[in-house]
């Protein structure tokens, strides 16, 4: 009986050359495994093209829920940016995938896990990592890093004498993923730092010129650190992600260009458009600072970096994302509230919040006549305060008193 190999599949180029490659070099069975995570394709022309191109399997997961739920939003809780621009689109979508394709591997009795990762980059780390901690018996395939191919011009040629149907060119040679949160562009002219990266890149959003020249608004609505509500309408969080995607996209928010270091140790350029995502993370800041105390928010901070470097290195499935995840949902369970979000030529600003849990109060903070506060007790706290200082001082002095 043949091997079965379950390949992670989208119908891109990479995967499709994939597909085709593998039966030509392996007597084995392919099931073909494409997951829904909110990317704009056709799923009906996606599993089509793979019994064309040779898979005796094709299954279509939508996975675009628990994305949300169990991965968005935990990462969106912690505050988690990597390199202090990067909102983890990619990264957050790989050990779902992984552990999706794990479920069909067993299902299926597949001993041999396929994508289309290249040798360079992230993605191998990330499902290898997850298909590990979920399926340790099961071997993987990674053909970037044995087959023949050295480039994606390569694999157009592959395409083009093989008759695979192919969106990519020559000319048009992004490399790009996307899913509910983000789209991200690499490759191509990008590779040339010096280049300025092209208007037609744009997918999920406007160019800021070409974003309307009157602000929107819009009011999120948080419980517990989860985002609940658009203008007081309870959705779902797919369609709270969706809403804001089209919002932020006619606003020009939340594209960057960013060189990123890698986990393999080469630095990378990327164009990233995750425009629902940059306005839910600066909405999710801006309630944190009026419900957390100083202290929290400093930690909470810290561990925010250490979140987004597990994700970004694959290492979703470990104790310590767990412990994290811990620490986030304590620290969360008081973020409950209203943030107003202006939306402006590419800005996403706070601009009104309201929480039945704020620390912060007006009879305190007030600058005009009060009752509550004694102003005078703020000169006994701050000679405690500077008490080290001020023995210092007198030390370098040559004086005791």
């Amino acid at each position: 009986m043949s091997e079965k190999i379950v390949l992670a599949y989208s119908g891109g180029l990479d995967t499709s050359i994939i597909l085709t490659w593998l039966k030509e070099n392996y007597d084995a069975e392919i099931i073909a495994v494409c997951c829904d995570a909110g990317q704009d394709d056709d799923f009906e022309a996606v599993e089509r093209k793979a019994y064309a191109t040779g898979a005796a399997k094709a299954y279509i997961l939508d996975i675009k829920d628990e994305f949300v739920s169990d991965y968005i939003w935990p990462t969106l809780k912690a505050g988690a940016i990597y390199e202090n621009d990067y909102l983890l689109g990619t990264s957050m979508a790989r050990p779902l995938m992984a552990k999706k394709l794990t479920e069909i591997a067993k299902a299926e009795g597949a001993s041999i896990i396929a994508h289309g990762c290249t040798g360079k980059g992230n993605d191998q780390v990330r499902f290898e990592a997850s298909v590990h901690a979920l399926a340790p018996s099961i071997r993987i395939l990674a053909p970037w890093r044995i087959w023949d191919f050295k480039s994606r011009e390569d694999l157009i040629d592959y395409a083009v004498a093989h008759n695979i149907p192919i969106e990519q060119s020559r000319e048009k040679i992004y490399s790009r993923d996307q899913n509910l949160w983000h789209i991200s562009h690499e490759g191509g002219n990008l590779e040339d730092t010096w280049n300025e990266y092209k208007d037609d890149i744009h997918v999920m959003s406007e160019t800021i010129e070409k974003a309307p020249d009157k602000p929107t608004f819009v009011e999120i609505g948080f419980e517990a650190g989860v985002p609940v509500s658009l203008d007081g309408e309870k959705l779902s969080g797919v369609a709270i992600v969706e809403k804001l995607n089209e919002l932020g996209g006619a606003n020009g928010v939340g594209t960057i260009d960013i060189v990123e270091n890698r986990l393999v140790g080469m630095k990378s350029r990327g164009v990233y458009e995750t425009p629902g995502g940059t306005i839910l993370m600066n909405a999710h800041y801006a309630i944190e600072t009026l419900i957390l105390d100083r202290d929290t928010q400093f930690w909470k901070k810290q561990l925010a970096n250490k979140y987004a470097q597990l994700v970004y290195d694959g290492q979703w499935f470990t104790p310590l994302r767990e412990a994290l995840d811990a620490f986030v949902d304590s620290t969360s369970k008081d973020v409950t509230g209203v943030v107003r979000m202006k939306l402006y030529k590419g800005n996403a600003v706070a601009t009104a919040m309201k929480s039945d849990y704020s620390l912060f109060s007006e009879a305190f903070a007030t600058f005009g006549a009060d009752e509550v506060y004694n102003q005078k007790d703020a000169e006994g706290f701050i000679n405690l305060f500077s008490l080290p200082m001020k023995i210092r001082a007198i030390r370098d002095a040559g004086g005791d008193k």
